[in-house]
């Protein structure tokens, strides 16, 4: 299924487990997701990848031989796994966990919804 970016979200969601991840840095895709008021039931996952990639200041924190080898597998606090999902009522969306702790306080890292996505043929028609 071809898709394109639609509408970019960018906001934290609470999200639900029918079965918890065995690793909580590691998470499988949820089972649903809370945003806006609704909870939106996750149908399909239609694809899924990580990005280890480190940013900004982070980039510059480790010596080349351990940034190649953290890119690959993650290093503690960095991280993305991302996940493009079908709902209930057949939106797309992309959501993601984010390792980065908030804080000291808070060091679990978050969800967050990146946007919705429409499939390639509904913008060639001209659906909104």
């Amino acid at each position: 299924m071809d898709t394109i970016p639609f509408r970019f979200i960018g906001e934290p969601v609470e999200v639900i487990f029918d079965r918890p991840p065995a690793l909580e840095k590691k998470p499988d895709p949820p089972s649903a997701f809370r945003w806006g008021g609704e909870t939106y039931r996750i149908l399909q996952v239609l694809s899924e990848w990580k990005d280890f990639s480190r940013r900004g200041k982070m980039a510059r924190t480790m010596q080349p031989q351990h940034a190649e080898h953290a890119a690959i597998h993650g290093s503690r606090g960095v991280g993305r796994y991302i996940f493009r999902v079908v709902v209930t009522g057949g939106r797309i969306f992309e959501l993601y966990y984010d390792r980065a702790p908030a804080n000291v306080d808070k060091t679990k890292g978050g969800w967050f919804l990146l946007g919705e996505r429409k499939e390639l043929w509904q913008m060639d028609e001209g659906n909104p």
